[in-house]
């Protein structure tokens, strides 16, 4: 058998190559499997003595090839040799003569193969300076060597590089004790640590304790306590992962006992593996709160859940784990996906399930965020007001969610007292406590708000977890629950979420106080004073406002920020089923679906007797009235004053289209029946021209010609048959200011009619003579020489020019010679300047007292929304988008017709505005005079 080399002992150096020789047989065997047969046993000593096989190799052959040890001399028995001994020798003797190992030849390498060891390793453990080691290093990972495993959660280990002999203790757990054992086996393990950890201890060793010993170990063996249950299962799976092994030691801090503690990771193919979470989660530890406070947030997290779940699964020292009593329990199965129709509060939701039958009770689900708590908004029947921030996290929910498609997925329900507080109405339960029902909810949709804070991983799959948005914005806390209360299956996102509002200080988590904000609630004030507010009300025609309440189907309760006041506003001459008739609980139903807590729009008309306001109310440019008529769930009713009301012939006409399909109150209709002045006569239909577009000049004016126009096709057939090669006659042709003559048009070359616009003083003198003309067929103007000239027969000359002069109504486009006139210009013939395109030009006005541009005559301009047919999208509001135009807000505009189409085009202006483009970058634009100007003559045609 081979000899070994030993290692540094109290009071001893290493012998030299004794911790090469060791790291070679650890490096070689340690996670490996073996095979090892007794080759001989010495019953003096009660030792046996055998050959270990790595694979087919046998590891004293390998080890005394290497020169990391010698043959030691054999017993005296003759079976006490190794059956390997000739091998073995061999080997030594190639080992020798190659220098290899402990028989190397160079000049000081024995001197250099002794390890230079501090005190520690060598049996002097109060040398260690545990506060120094632990500052220089503290959250640095550490290389080491697991020596020892004294118990699941403790174990001593070589730091290298210095080989600091250290014992470590695991943060944030504590395994079961391994009990204290008898005198000797401790005074050996003392022994046997300041030597090295399982090196087998010599009979000598054993035999040389001093009589002092013996007696100390005679006077302390009765006090030797048996190990805890499971302390054997969790050394042992320390021992398997760690021992000998290399291992990276995170110094997380120091006890009051100068003992260090710290974190253990080890390998695991690519990966490195926590000791400490490893136990845990195998039932062999717990967590420990005291030792877990010096490790940071996150790993903290993962072992507190990791005992929790063990417990649930009652795993090893958890067995008979009796959970305390809890007020919640799970829900299984219970997913659903729906709309949110309302934000309750910012930990409170309520989503049409799309699974319910519409109109059912179980068609609108409640759902609290599960493990969060935002601040309550208080009840003001109980003059409670909201807490700092509630209104914030209300209203940042309710920006994102309404109408917005969710993923549901319930967690648990709880008991809750009502001294609570919540703003949760009960789902179950009465008297003095309610069961709310808590769940996750995830936006379908990944599109957020800058500065949202997008989850990844998992929970992307999903959608966003409102919950750690709002609690990641600073609007909600994180419920510390207890050991086994059910909780979110986010729980570490929404810590983690909660720890980065704090560091960012947001929301709640803010020294700064939330922006206060008084609302006059005009819904509970008197019928006077709602008055008093009209005129403020109806200064402006449109007012942003959102839907709080729908009281009725046709009567809601209404925020207007910009006047800081709630009102209750019915619709104008719409009116649904009462409480107790039927399809009343169904209006109210298809209302919240549609505009609670939504941005709106309102245009207020009046107030009645009791306060409430009257007027229209639009959503996405929808006047909801409308869509409420056209369900059949409203009748219109024309006895208010149908003069007043905004749309009203759209309203008669969703009324008439509701009773054709007799649907909902209309079901039982019976056409003829309905009650004189129910409806509205028809608004008379504006001219639509279907057109291209063939020039653009400045100020948003351009030329059109009429696609239907046959006359074009006539006259160009004519101009073919002529023959124009030849030049006039200089003296024989003089043509005048306002003659039609032909000309050639320079871009193309070909003959068109055109006016003279501007001609030379006299006669004709040379063919470079310059004329300005107006093709009047197409709108183009330019200066021709007299070569380029022809005179045009009469017949053909006298049919009116195609061209028709145009304006974008509504607008007010620059002038070429103003700031980006130019601009405005080159962008709406990229718009309309293209042979193949077709447009519908809505005339809104016609105006008979303007002049054409630069002389070219006067006539009729048609003020128009032009529609790009293929498109079918507004020019008009294209301008207004790109910020080349501004509205124009004249008194000619000034009825309800065309004020309605103002207000639509006012989105698109309120878009440039907000960024900057164009007229806009400098800010506002100021109305200049015309916008002032009295209203202008209408004629009835063309001249």
């Amino acid at each position: 058998m081979d000899s070994k080399l030993h290692l540094a002992r109290r009071g001893t150096p290493d012998e030299p190559f004794a911790w090469e020789s060791r790291e070679f047989l650890r490096k070689l065997l340690i996670g490996q499997e073996v095979r090892f047969k007794i080759d001989y046993t010495v019953p003096s000593i009660g030792r046996e003595f055998g050959t270990i096989f790595l694979g087919d190799k046998n590891v004293a052959a390998l080890v005394v090839a290497e020169g990391w040890a010698k043959v030691r001399e054999q017993g005296q028995q003759k079976n006490e040799v190794s059956p390997f001994l000739a091998e073995l020798l061999r080997l030594e003797e190639i080992a020798k003569e190659q220098g290899s190992g402990r028989w190397s030849k160079e000049p000081g390498a024995s001197e250099a193969a002794v390890r230079d060891l501090p005190p520690s390793a060598i049996g002097d453990p109060s040398s260690l300076d545990a506060m120094g080691l632990l500052a220089s290093n503290k959250g640095k990972p550490m290389q080491a060597i697991v020596e020892q495993v004294r118990d699941g959660s403790a174990v001593r280990v070589y730091l290298l590089p210095e080989y600091q002999f250290v014992q470590v203790f695991v943060a944030g757990i504590q395994a079961p004790s391994m009990g204290r054992r008898a005198a000797v086996e401790t005074v050996l393990e003392s022994e046997e640590t300041t030597n090295e950890a399982n090196e087998e201890v010599s009979a000598d060793a054993r035999t040389s304790l001093t009589s002092a010993q013996r007696l100390a170990a005679s006077t302390v063996a009765s006090t030797d306590v048996s190990p805890d249950p499971f302390a054997r299962e969790a050394k042992h799976f320390t021992e398997v992962r760690v021992l000998n092994r290399d291992v990276r030691i995170v110094l997380e801090g120091v006890d009051k006992f100068s003992n260090l503690i710290g974190s253990v990771y080890y390998p695991e193919g690519d990966s490195a593996k926590d000791l400490a979470l490893g136990l845990v989660e195998n039932g062999l530890a717990k967590y420990v709160e005291w030792s877990a406070n010096m490790m940071e947030e996150d790993a903290k997290r993962r072992l507190k859940n990791a005992e929790l779940q063990a417990k649930k699964d009652r795993l090893k020292i958890w067995t008979n784990y009796v959970p305390p009593a809890t007020n919640s329990k799970a829900i299984h199965d219970q997913n659903f996906t729906g709309k949110v129709v309302e934000v309750v509060s910012g930990d409170c939701v309520i989503v049409a399930d799309d699974s319910a039958p519409y109109g059912s009770p179980s068609a609108e689900r409640r759902v609290n965020l599960s493990s969060i708590r935002a601040p309550k908004m208080g009840n003001p029947r109980r003059d409670e007001k909201p807490a700092s921030y509630a209104r914030e996290a209300k209203e940042f929910l309710r920006t994102r969610l309404i109408g917005r498609q969710v993923n549901v997925s319930m967690e648990y329900s709880r008991k809750v007292s009502l001294a609570d507080g919540s703003s949760a109405a009960p789902s179950a339960g009465s008297g003095d406590s309610r069961v709310m029902d808590f769940g996750s909810v995830f936006l379908a949709s990944q599109t957020m708000v800058d500065g949202d804070d997008v989850p990844t991983g998992s929970q992307a799959q999903q959608g966003i977890n409102i919950a750690e948005l709002v609690v990641s914005r600073g609007f909600a806390s994180v419920i510390r629950h207890r050991d086994f209360e059910e909780r979110s299956n986010y729980y570490d996102a929404l810590l983690a979420a909660e720890s980065r509002a704090i560091n960012g200080k947001k929301g709640i988590h803010s020294a700064k106080d939330p922006p206060v904000m008084h609302i006059t609630d005009l819904t509970a004030a008197s019928a006077k004073k709602t008055k008093d507010f009209l005129p403020f009300l109806q200064r402006s025609r449109k007012l942003p406002a959102v839907v709080e309440y729908v009281l009725s189907g046709h009567r809601f309760k209404l925020l207007i920020p910009k006047e800081t006041c709630s009102i209750a506003l019915s619709f104008s001459g719409v009116r649904c089923p009462a409480r107790n008739e039927p399809y009343a609980d169904e209006a109210i139903a298809f209302m919240r679906r549609k505009i609670l807590q939504r941005d709106v729009e309102i245009e207020v008309e009046n107030v009645d007797r009791t306060g409430t306001f009257l007027g229209s109310l639009w959503e996405s440019r929808t006047n909801m009235a409308v869509t409420l008529l056209e369900a059949g769930l409203a009748k219109f009713q024309t006895s208010f004053g149908s003069d007043r009301i905004p749309d009203a012939h759209l309203l008669a006409q969703a009324e008439q289209k509701a009773k054709k399909q007799r649907l909902k109150i209309w079901e039982n209709y019976v056409e003829g029946q309905e009650p004189n002045g129910s409806s509205m006569p028809e608004t008379k239909q504006k001219e639509v021209l279907k057109v291209v577009v063939t020039e653009v000049l400045g100020g948003g004016k351009f030329y059109i010609q009429s696609v239907a126009d046959q006359k074009l096709v006539s006259i160009q057939q004519q101009l073919a048959s002529l023959n124009l090669q030849e030049k006039p006659l200089i003296g024989g042709f003089n043509p005048k200011k306002g003659d039609i003559i032909l000309a050639q048009f320079s871009a193309d070359n070909s003959w068109n009619r055109a006016m003279i616009v501007n001609a030379p003083r006299g006669a004709v003198e040379s063919m470079d003579d310059k004329f300005d003309v107006f093709y009047i067929d197409y709108g183009n103007q330019e200066t021709v020489p007299f070569s380029h000239l022809r005179p045009l027969d009469p017949s053909v000359s006298s049919v009116p020019g195609l061209a028709q002069l145009c304006s974008l109504a509504y607008i007010k486009v620059p002038a070429l010679e103003e700031d980006f006139g130019q601009e405005a210009a080159e962008y709406l013939s990229e718009c309309t300047l293209n042979s193949s395109k077709e447009f519908a030009a809505m005339v809104e006005e016609r105006d008979t007292s303007g002049g054409k541009s630069k002389g070219q005559g006067t006539g009729t301009i048609l003020h128009v929304t032009l529609v790009d047919v293929q498109a079918g999208s507004s020019i008009n509001a294209a301008m207004l988008q790109e910020g080349f135009a501004r509205l124009e807000r004249k008194k000619r505009w000034d009825t309800r017709e065309r004020q309605s189409a103002l207000d639509n085009l006012e989105e698109h202006q309120a878009k440039a505005k907000r960024e900057r483009l164009n007229i806009w970058q400098y800010g506002d634009v100021q109305s200049d005079e015309e916008d002032n100007a009295p209203p202008s003559r209408k004629g009835a045609g063309r001249r």
